[in-house]
């Protein structure tokens, strides 16, 4: 999930503060960067309006 660490940094957030706005745990977040995880399409969805980005920007 490089699209994610490349949104989230240029958003200027941490993982904690991306956990903060959009309600996913920073642990699910980092396990989605390093590609420990698959995230469920509600979990892109919320991480999406966080970020004010598509999904489909999120998506490697």
């Amino acid at each position: 999930m490089n699209r994610l660490v490349k949104r989230r940094k240029e958003k200027g957030l941490s993982q904690r503060g991306l956990a903060k706005k959009s309600k996913v745990s920073h642990v699910t977040i980092a396990r989605i960067e390093t590609g420990t995880f698959d995230p469920r399409l509600s979990t892109l969805r919320s991480l999406a309006k966080a970020l004010k980005v598509k999904i489909h920007d999120l998506i490697d």
